[in-house]
Order: structure tokens, then sequence, then C-alpha cells
């Protein structure tokens, strides 16, 4: 069974918006709002990959928040805890404090220090690690250069959450043979890519991008493209009661 996994970024108010990567908070509060009277529960990928293990995943979708944005920890958590949700934010060790620096086009966005990813920590959230740099791992890159990028960056986070870090997300999805080969050296029990890669698997999982474009209707689709998916797989993921309105802006933006 391939568990549903929602791909986010950022989450904030803004002017322009050229990779699609950020998310208006009125909107997200909606998607988590469509998610809950559909009967899904937020949580985790490394919490969904254990329930999966115990066959208790049914009704639970991962929840994945990539690059760690300063706006995750001032935004989204209040978000995540009045929906009863938990979620996995994949954060840049080598960058804390920092900013985008790999989106030239876009608006800057601030990331979290590392005693802000200590603070979600403690309210619960899974710290995943997402790279030192935000470079990707596909490329040709030195072998030590990948060791650093993917397990110096798992020691460093748990240096600072004092908690393990069992997950990884790669950046831009970016993987081959020789980065999983990486992430399973350096102890990782799960890592994330992102659409459907060529050979999915607990250290490739497929994610769903999720965007501001994406209400009620399109929420739906790509729920029933997944869900249909497991059904061919034989999997069990359960559908909504009904497809729920989106209230507020995201009605109005469906």
């Amino acid at each position: 069974m391939t568990p549903w996994i929602l791909m986010y970024h950022s989450v904030t108010p803004y002017e322009r918006d050229p990779h699609q990567v950020t998310v208006h908070p009125e909107r997200l509060d909606a998607q988590f709002t469509w998610l809950r009277r559909g009967g899904l529960v937020g949580v985790g990928v490394g919490t969904l990959l254990a329930a999966r293990r115990r066959g208790a995943a049914r009704g639970l979708v991962g929840l994945t928040f990539d690059d760690g944005y300063r706006d995750f920890a001032d935004t989204v958590v209040p978000i995540l805890h009045r929906h009863g949700f938990g979620a996995t934010v994949y954060v840049l060790p080598g960058l804390f404090g920092g900013h985008n620096h790999w989106d030239p086009d876009g608006e800057r966005k601030d990331l979290m220090t590392a005693d802000e990813v200590a603070a979600v920590a403690g309210e619960g959230v899974e710290i995943g690690a997402h790279g030192m740099t935000h470079v990707p791992l596909d490329a040709p890159i030195a072998e030590a250069d990948l060791v650093r990028e993917v397990g110096e960056s798992r020691q460093a986070l748990e240096d600072v959450v004092r908690q393990p870090v069992t997950g990884f997300c790669y950046p831009y999805g970016a993987h081959d043979e020789r980065a999983v080969a990486a992430v399973r050296a350096a102890g990782y029990g799960h890592a994330c890519a992102t659409g459907r890669p060529p050979a999915p698997g607990d250290l490739a999982l497929p994610r769903t991008y999720v965007g501001d474009r994406d209400g009620a209707v399109r929420l739906a689709a790509k729920w029933a493209r997944h869900t249909a998916a497991e059904r061919r797989e034989g999997g069990g993921t359960r559908l909504p009661r009904r497809e729920p309105p989106l209230s507020g802006a995201g009605r109005a933006r469906d």
C-alpha cells in the first residue's frame, strides 16, 4: 500500500510566486478543513508509515513541508494544532536562519533558525532532513559532498532536536541509485521524492503536490487519482463520505 502524502512548501500571503510553491494561510486552512470533513487526519510521514506497518493507516494522510521556511513555525503550526493534525517539516541545517537562495526569481523567504526548529519539534512536529544546502543529489556530486549533504544533515538535526531524525527528503525530488544508497547508508528509514518516482518505495516515497489553486474540486481529483491507483494495487485508502465545499477564500479561488 502506497500512502497518500501531500507536498507543501511555504505558507504565507504573497504578491508573486513564479514557481507556485506558496499557499495562502486561508487556503491551507480550507484544505485541511476539506481533509477533516472527508474523514482524513493529517500526520507526519514517520507516523504514517508506522501506522501502515500496524495495518492502521486507513484514514491517514501524510503532510510534508519542504525547506523549513520560517512561516512554518509562525503560520503552519497554529493551523495544524487547530485541526488536530501532525506533519513533517524537512529542513536544511546548513542554512539555519538563511533564506531560499535556490529561488532567485521568487520572493525572498527566511528559513527557520535552529532554535525555531527545536521549538516546533517540541510541539510534536516531525523533523526530517532535506540535505545541508539544497543541492540536487542526482547531479555529478563528489562522494564526500554527497555524504555531507545526506549523513551530516541528519546528525546536525539530531544535535538540535535531541531526538532521532529518521526521514529524508530529496531536494527538488532529484535522486538516483547513488543518492538512495547514501540515504540508506546514513540510517534513514524513509525518504520522500516528488510526483511518482521510477522506483517508488520507502526510500523514494511518491508525493502529491498541493498549491494555492487547489480547492475542493482539484483536491478531490488528486485524491481520486491516488485512491484509484491504490485500488488497482489492492490498497485501502478510505474515500471521503462526500466532497465537502471549501469555505471563504478557498471556495473563491476554486
